[in-house]
C-alpha cells in the first residue's frame, strides 16, 4: 500500500467524517502477511462477529481451517460445496428434522441461486485482514470495507456515484451472508472496467454482530482509490455536508 496515500485518506476521513470508525481491509496471501494467525473457533463462529477484534485494530490472518462457517467457506471461497439439506435449511426447512431459515421461497429457488455462485481464488490462500491505518507497504489490499451508520453511509454512497451515469452505477445491493456483501461481491468488481461499491449487512443473521444502526459499503480497493481522488472537489466540500456532518 501506498503509504503517502494511507496517510491522505486518515487526513480526509478525520477532516470529513470526523472520528467516525475507519474501514478495515482483506486480501489474498500466499503467506501470513506478517501478522498474528487466528485461532480456529472451538465450535461454530460466524465471520462478522470475528471481525470485530480488525475493526478494534487487531490484524489478523486466516486459513481455510481457521473459518469455522461453512457459508463463510464459500463466500470466501475455499468451499462451495453445499453441505447436504442446504436448500432445505436457507428456505422451508424439513418437517421434524430441521428449522429453515426461510430466506427463500423454495428449496428449488435456493438451488437456483446456487448455479450462479461464482467462485473466488481463495484455495491454497491465506485471507489477512488489517484495518486501513494498520496498513504496510507490503500489503496489497483488495477490498475496503466501512462499518458504518446512516450519515457515514450517505457519504459514502454519494462519493461513489461522483463520477457515474447509471443510478446503480456507484453501488449495489446483492442478496447474500453478511460475508459475502464484504468479500465475495466486492472482490468480484475489483477487475470491472467500472466497479461498484457493495452495500450491506442486510443479512438477518449476522445482524447481532454489528451494532443496531450499522450497516456496511465496500468498494474494491482500486475504486477506494479513486474516491479519495474525489474527495475535495465532491459536495464533501459544501454547506450541505457541512449540516450532516456536524452530527456525525
Amino acid at each position: 500500500m501506498d503509504i503517502n496515500l494511507k496517510n491522505q485518506f486518515l487526513e480526509l476521513w478525520k477532516k470529513y467524517f470526523k472520528d467516525s470508525e475507519l474501514p478495515i481491509t482483506f486480501y489474498y496471501s500466499d503467506d501470513d502477511g506478517g501478522v498474528k494467525m487466528a485461532t480456529p473457533a472451538k465450535g461454530w463462529s460466524c465471520l462478522i462477529c470475528e471481525l470485530a477484534k480488525i475493526r478494534n485494530g487487531e490484524s489478523l490472518c486466516y486459513t481455510e481451517e481457521a473459518f469455522k462457517c461453512g457459508g463463510a467457506q464459500r463466500y470466501v471461497g475455499y468451499n462451495v460445496t453445499m453441505r447436504e439439506n442446504f436448500e432445505y435449511f436457507l428456505s422451508c426447512g424439513i418437517p421434524g428434522e430441521m428449522e429453515g431459515e426461510r430466506y427463500k421461497q423454495s428449496p428449488e429457488l435456493v438451488l437456483e441461486t446456487q448455479k450462479i455462485l461464482k467462485k473466488l481464488p481463495a484455495k491454497g490462500k491465506n485471507v489477512i485482514f488489517k484495518r486501513l491505518d494498520k496498513l504496510e507497504e507490503s500489503d496489497n489490499p483488495d477490498v475496503v470495507i466501512f462499518f458504518a451508520k446512516a450519515d457515514v453511509l450517505s457519504g459514502l454512497f454519494t462519493l461513489a456515484n461522483f463520477d457515474t451515469v447509471q443510478p446503480d452505477g456507484g453501488v449495489f445491493v446483492p442478496f447474500g451472508p453478511g460475508c459475502g456483501s464484504i468479500i465475495h461481491y466486492p472482490y468480484l468488481e475489483k477487475d470491472k472496467e467500472i466497479s461498484r461499491a457493495v452495500l450491506g449487512m442486510f443479512d438477518p443473521s449476522a445482524r447481532p454482530c454489528v451494532p443496531k444502526d450499522t450497516l456496511s459499503f465496500s468498494v474494491p480497493f482500486n475504486r477506494f482509490v479513486q474516491m479519495i481522488g474525489f474527495m475535495k472537489e465532491s459536495f464533501l466540500i459544501t454547506d450541505t455536508w457541512d449540516k450532516v456532518q456536524k452530527r456525525i
